[in-house]
């Protein structure tokens, strides 16, 4: 196996948990900041930290990833497939982030390594993709959605009586715990993502036979994802912080809350990579209705869910072609 084909996919793979980090750091951290719970730097600072010890909880995702989706390709054309798949994905993040719209990072690379596979003639276990990513891209929103809303409700009744400004005091310093909390479930959800990807490569050139991770892939990747978070995501931030809704401390507490705990759920029950973006995303969409459901920015709202569904496909489509470029080069 080509040394050099190996190191050049590994760098990509980590370049590409770089462009998750700045593109996601918005998921953890864009409640808290606008609703001036934390200051941006401090926020960012929280969020990396988290994304580092949250790489660090969990294997589940990863495995899911290497093993789940895709049958491992071999040879140099494995390779190759591997490297389009990260670089469809890659290719996403960026258009998705210049344009400020919260797409989900993972699901631009489920759909890169799907597009690379069928490009390359590898088998798409398409049980896998089916049970393992599609269902919960349309199920984890709507459970965001719906315990967003609920957790709102909730928070509205038990403080129906408080002084409003003490009440808003309070919720701003819990939501450094819910956002934390969220910063964590990113990182067990993403940076294990690409710790499967990394662990295929190493599959691919029979340096690495096992279920296990090695301590050096984990190392690498949560230093990546955090380094990347801690470059921040500007852009997508102010769409979630502030174009979807106007984020008060309660709503921000609950949001956060409610995606954190189906992020766990995800992560340690099914071992499922589920989007940190989507269900964030649907969270603050119910909590907000709450208020009343003009508050929601539904145009906005329309716009990021169209977002969501053309990921996967976008993701499979520029691997593919990724794939035919490097074959045409590289032969």
């Amino acid at each position: 196996m080509d040394t050099f084909a190996l190191v050049v996919t590994i760098g990509v793979a980590l370049f590409f948990t770089y462009t998750n980090g700045f593109h996601d750091s918005a998921n953890a951290i864009a409640t808290a900041v606008s609703t001036r719970a934390l200051t941006p730097r401090a926020a960012l600072s929280m969020a990396a930290l988290m994304n580092l010890a949250g790489a660090f909880l969990g294997s589940g995702v990863a495995k899911t990833v290497s093993k789940g989706l895709i049958e491992t390709p071999h040879g140099q054309s494995g390779m190759a497939i591997l490297f389009s798949g990260l670089m469809g994905a890659i290719v996403w993040n960026l258009v998705t982030w210049y344009f400020g719209l919260p797409s989900s990072s993972s699901h631009a690379l489920f759909g890169g390594l799907v597009g690379a596979a069928l490009a390359g003639g590898i088998t798409v276990i398409w049980s896998g993709v089916i049970e393992k990513v599609v269902l919960p891209m349309f199920i984890s929103p709507l459970i965001g959605l719906v315990l967003g809303y609920l957790a709102m409700c909730v928070i509205l009744w038990l403080f129906r009586n408080s002084n409003p400004h003490r009440a808003k005091r309070g919720f701003r310093m819990a939501q450094t715990v819910s956002a934390s909390s969220m910063a964590l479930g990113h990182g067990l959800q993403d940076a294990q993502k690409t710790m499967g990807v990394v662990v295929m490569a190493l599959t691919i050139a029979d340096l690495h036979d096992t279920n296990s991770i090695p301590t050096w892939v984990k190392i690498s990747c949560a230093l990546t994802l955090s380094l990347g978070t801690y470059a921040g995501g500007w852009r997508i931030m102010r769409t979630l912080g502030r174009r979807i809704i106007e984020v008060d401390p309660s709503q921000g507490f609950a949001a956060e809350t409610t995606a954190s705990s189906v992020m766990y759920t995800a992560s340690f029950i099914f071992d499922a990579p589920i989007s940190t973006t989507h269900v964030i995303t649907s969270a603050i969409m119910g909590v907000g209705a709450t208020k009343r459901v003009s508050a929601v920015r539904w145009g906005v709202a329309k716009n990021i869910v169209a977002g969501w569904f053309i990921t996967m496909p976008a993701g499979a489509a520029v691997a593919a072609v990724c794939y035919w470029l490097v074959l045409l080069c590289f032969g």
